[in-house]
């Protein structure tokens, strides 16, 4: 006996309705009311109504697409950031959804925007304020978001992060257990600090309570991403009557400048200065020597963040907070503090 296909004619019959109505409930291009749209819906599951891929996602009120939102604004250190973006959309298309990556500036418009469109089925938002504009959008939406990042209240939300203040303050035990008694912090971009960025606000809150406890003086640098601004901080760092005689950068792009300059001007490391950087194992493993460090663990937080979204889409609990402890890996580049001559 062959089977009947279900037409579109014949869910608007057995709805009540016309076709155009079940059009445009599957189509969501016109506001149906609520009571119309169940009964359609109830119409199309009892019929076993196969509409084709696109329709039939917006029937389920289910587009399979995570919104991911990446502003990339200035000071923002992008292969990094692109580290995230993969892992989450691998572990994306594993759940079978696709990733939309949503990067220009557009803060809480942009949130707006694809919120208010059937366009994506939940949301990861990176780059995240302390103060972010986005979080009180984000605290109204009906639909799940996931953040990478802690902002100064993270109440109602879902958040994910390396644990950048302990992180910090991994870095400074590591240094103070090794006899440095003067260590400075050469940190992100000025902008960075100006937007109050959470995890560069993290890094330098963990670094003077580190520093503090440890009776260590210590002092936070901000520095452009570039190489040569790298070097302007390394003879600045150099000229000081209080030189550091350790350093902790947290600032991608200028690890290796920072060591070649200082290398330059006749330091060895780490027989006259140890360096510690916050950044992913690559970065510290193709240094011309190799270097101790806490890992930025990118490919982890992106998947975690993608697990925690698919959990909370289907309806089950997830903890507010997901703090990934830091793990410093003691490579070449980090020594016992010089004697004073």
């Amino acid at each position: 006996m062959g089977r009947h296909v279900v037409k579109i004619t014949d869910v608007a019959r057995h709805a009540g309705v016309s076709p155009s109505t079940v059009s445009y409930v599957l189509s969501g291009k016109r506001s149906i009311s609520a009571e119309t749209r169940e009964r359609v819906l109830a119409s199309i599951r009892e019929l076993g109504y196969r509409p084709h891929a696109g329709a039939r996602a917006l029937a389920s009120s289910r587009s399979n697409v995570v919104a991911l939102m990446i502003p990339l604004r200035s000071g923002i250190h992008v292969p990094v950031v692109m580290q995230f973006a993969v892992a989450a959309v691998t572990t994306a298309r594993r759940h079978d959804h696709d990733v939309l990556l949503l990067t220009q500036e557009e803060g809480v418009d942009g949130l707006r925007r694809v919120a208010d469109s059937a366009m994506v089925d939940a949301l990861i938002v990176m780059d995240v304020q302390m103060d972010d504009p986005r979080v009180p959008l984000l605290r109204t939406l009906d639909r799940p978001s996931v953040l990478i990042g802690f902002p100064a209240d993270a109440s109602g939300l879902t958040c994910i992060d390396l644990d950048f203040r302990a992180a910090a303050e991994a870095c400074v035990r590591h240094l103070a257990e090794l006899g440095h008694r003067s260590v400075a912090l050469v940190g992100s971009p000025p902008e960075v600090y100006r937007r109050r960025t959470g995890y560069a606000e993290r890094v330098a809150e963990g670094f003077r309570a580190a520093v503090a406890e440890y009776g260590l003086t210590g002092v936070l640098h901000p520095c452009e991403s570039t190489a040569e601004a790298a070097r302007a901080m390394a003879a600045r760092l150099l000229a000081d009557e209080h030189a550091p005689t350790a350093v902790v950068v947290h600032n991608e792009p200028v690890v290796e400048p920072l060591v070649r300059a200082f290398r330059a001007a006749g330091r060895s490391i780490p027989g006259d200065l140890s360096v510690v950087a916050i950044c992913p194992d690559e970065v510290a493993e193709r240094a011309e020597r190799p270097l101790t460090s806490v890992t930025v663990p990118a490919e982890e937080v992106g998947r975690q963040a993608v697990e925690l979204l698919m959990t909370k889409l289907e309806g089950g609990p997830v903890p507010a907070a997901t703090l990934v402890p830091p793990r410093l890996t003691a490579r070449a580049s980090s020594g016992p503090a010089p004697v004073p001559s």
